[in-house]
């Protein structure tokens, strides 16, 4: 006979709890700011010495604007 409805099967499902087994920070840098993550400075490691060069040359740029 067959039933109506959900399957009366009271079998385990066959969910599991996704492991994060990777070494990578999890969460954020800052606690309290959406950006950046956590392994920003591990997946980018020259961000500030490009940042701090791209300042520069534009820093370069708008002072020669002012002349």
């Amino acid at each position: 006979m067959m039933s109506k409805g959900f399957a009366a099967d009271t079998s385990k499902s066959l969910k599991t709890k996704k492991l994060t087994s990777s070494k990578e920070p999890q969460g954020r840098l800052i606690s309290w700011s959406p950006w950046p993550p956590a392994n920003f400075q591990t997946r980018y490691p020259a961000f500030p010495f490009v940042l701090t060069i791209i300042i520069i040359v534009v820093g370069q740029w708008y002072i020669s604007l002012q002349r």
